[in-house]
């Protein structure tokens, strides 16, 4: 964990150079020509008021990529390491370049300060009524806490609110928390326990832009049934954190023990959790307090929810599908800022290409209209027999579909009048049988460029259902070869669109093709390199996360490899090309909680957490774990922990 640059040596650092020392500040994006982007700007003294470059004078942004750690320094694979530097150019002839850091805000497990008193374990576990789940195999019976913070998203609510010192403003992020891996016995903990999501009230400083954590609150999800596997989240147009819920439990089955699990640490009763009431999409509202309410969106379609984009209509929201024989989704909502009703869409996809990654044209197919009301109230009266009679081997009748599912194959009938229930509970087979082209698999966040009309979906494998000669290819996607490192696809967004009944889509941003930009594939390697890296260390491997920057116009890309041996945060520059690794997770590390935010009071931010550090897999870690396992241990409490953090400017190169 790397220790906070003094504010001592910053404004020291400010007075050689002239320019403020901040978390990405907005004095290194000064110039009209992106001003309006971050709703003002600062001189080149880093005072707000009018630019000293003139009007019109472009300014560009490059990170400038770090060598992958080695085990000539064990040290930098053990921990969060950052080597990269950000050069700002001003053109014609200004360019200053500064170093990059990492500062967290706690570790996992922590006591930290509780929102009206006390302290509190920083991602502990809470039942229904809100009571600490403690682990019965600690001998000390410790609560539950997570190792794999997720998505995060930093807030600045209307209005000027002061922090506790005079020279301070009061912020807010929500993180979410995935999961735990295991309980001090070592048993796999995965699913089985409520995902907690928490507001942190941050002060900011106005001369420096750091973040200093307040206060943390554990935000009630009792309204919403609790929250099952939390994953990737974005933040709404609207200021709202949108979170996920991703793999939801299968109805259908007649026993799930992971459903069972959870449904006992929440409710204290193995029988009492619905499934239908998960792999939904929950949205947090914090409150001036540092506190938040949650409202779960049941009108989105109950898919493996991960980070969803909402355009800048404020209606149109695209959705990955993190799963075997997965669907690209899109929802258009009747109202802006309001996602509690609307139509939701499958993408139907026509090839245009087989090679590397592929391309294709996208179509849409409408699966229905909804309120979440609606929904929720399907869910909870209805089983899945309700609703779709499912077989898993062929019954011999006609009357029945077959269809790809999950890697297999399942036999479907809607039951008469359910139609609406299928689509918006049963979404994956509904799709399916509706024609939907369901054969992507783990397709993870979604990001826009607004400005180009692009949007981008990390692919995190290519294999499986999306290659030829594969029993769970749908027959749409069919590419000549698995990529197992994964790519990221690029859309192209449009307006006009006509969906497959030739109804309009309520929508201008609709994306119609999808192809992946040659440097954001990654690259399989057959033997693995001398670290073990299954995939080309200096290429992408995996991809998770995306967020995009409008006014640094750079792609952000965190990695959720099992052929890395260690997870690595990218920079890909949408004008240039350049793809440059910024930071570097503790190794067995997933990176995660990635967001994007060009402008909090004049200042830019890269939040950045990671997950499960020393998460060994074999053949993968087996060269550097015996040099590296104590070494995150000490870390990390015993592997138990894990990061919430951003990254900084530390200081001026040139």
């Amino acid at each position: 964990m790397s220790e906070p640059t003094s504010l001592s040596r910053r404004r020291a650092l400010q007075a050689l150079t002239g320019a403020t020392l901040l978390p990405l500040a907005a004095s290194f994006i000064d110039g009209s020509s992106v001003a309006n982007a971050l709703g003002g700007s600062r001189d080149d003294d880093g005072q707000r008021g009018s630019t000293r470059i003139g009007a019109g004078r472009p300014v560009s942004y490059q990170f400038n990529g770090m060598a992958a750690p080695s085990l000539a320094d064990p040290a930098q694979m053990a921990t969060t390491y950052v080597a990269s530097t950000l050069t700002r150019t001003v053109r014609p002839h200004h360019t200053q370049t500064f170093s990059l850091g990492y500062e967290t805000f706690f570790l996992t497990g922590a006591e930290v300060p509780r929102t009206g008193g006390g302290t509190i374990v920083a991602g502990g576990y809470y039942d229904i009524d809100n009571q600490p789940i403690n682990d019965p195999t600690s001998p000390t019976g410790r609560q539950f806490f997570s190792d794999c913070p997720d998505g995060m998203s930093l807030i600045e609510l209307p209005g000027h609110r002061r922090g506790r010192r005079a020279n301070c403003r009061r912020i807010f992020a929500v993180v979410q928390f995935e999961y735990t891996s295991r309980n001090t016995a070592g048993s796999s903990m995965y699913g089985l326990l409520p995902s907690p999501i928490a507001v942190l009230s941050l002060d900011q400083d106005e001369d420096t832009g750091r973040l200093e954590l307040v206060s943390y609150h554990n935000v009630d999800t009792s309204d919403a049934h609790g929250l099952w596997i939390t994953c990737g989240a974005s933040i709404s147009p609207w200021n709202t954190h949108l979170s996920s819920e991703e793999y939801e439990p299968d109805a259908t089955l007649a026993s799930n023990s992971q459903l069972k699990g959870f449904s006992k640490n929440l409710f204290g009763d193995e029988n009492v959790a619905n499934p239908y009431h998960y792999g939904h999409l929950p949205e947090v509202t914090v409150r001036p307090d540092g506190t938040a309410t949650i409202k779960k969106h049941y009108c989105l379609g109950r898919i493996s929810h991960e980070l969803v984009q909402v355009m800048p209509d404020e209606r149109t929201v695209l959705m990955g599908d993190d799963t075997t024989n997965g669907g690209l989704f899109m929802f258009v909502a009747d109202r802006p800022r309001d996602l509690s009703r609307g139509t939701l869409y499958v993408a139907k996809w026509t090839q245009t290409s087989s090679a590397g990654a592929g391309s294709g044209d996208l179509s849409w197919i409408n699966l229905g209209h909804a309120t979440s009301d609606e929904i929720e109230a399907m869910a909870d009266t209805l089983t899945a027999a309700d609703i779709m009679d499912v077989r898993t081997s062929d019954p011999g009748d006609a009357s029945f579909t077959k269809i790809n599912f999950n890697g297999g194959y399942n036999w479907v009938k809607v039951q008469p009048g359910k139609e609406q229930a299928a689509a918006f509970l049963e979404t994956h087979r509904y799709a399916a049988l509706r024609g939907g082209s369901m054969g992507f698999t783990k397709m993870e966040g979604t990001t826009v460029n607004a400005r180009d009309k692009r949007a981008y979906s990390a692919m995190s494998y290519i294999y499986k259902s999306m290659v030829a000669g594969q029993s769970s290819n749908q027959g749409d996607i069919v590419l000549d070869k698995a990529i197992n490192a994964g790519a990221v696809y690029e859309h192209r967004l449009a307006g006009g669109v006509r969906d497959t009944d030739g109804r309009r889509i309520q929508s201008s941003w609709v994306s119609v093709s999808m192809h992946a930009p040659d440097a954001l594939v990654g690259e399989d390697l057959a033997p693995r390199d001398a670290l073990n890296n299954g995939a080309h260390a200096d290429k992408i491997a995996n991809p998770d996360n995306l967020k995009y920057s409008e006014a640094m116009r750079t792609l952000f890309i965190g990695e959720d490899s099992g052929n890395h041996v260690n997870n690595f945060l990218w920079a890909y520059s949408v004008d240039t090309g350049q793809l440059s690794r910024i930071m570097s997770c503790p190794s067995g590390a997933e990176s995660t909680g990635l967001h994007a935010v060009d402008d909090v009071n004049g200042f830019t931010y890269i939040m950045s957490n990671f997950q499960h550090p020393g998460d060994w897999e074999s053949p993968l870690h087996d060269v550097v774990k015996p040099v590296l396992d104590p070494l995150v241990r000490a870390n990390y409490n015993d592997r138990y922990s894990a990061a919430v953090g951003y990254l900084t400017i530390t200081g001026v190169i040139d």
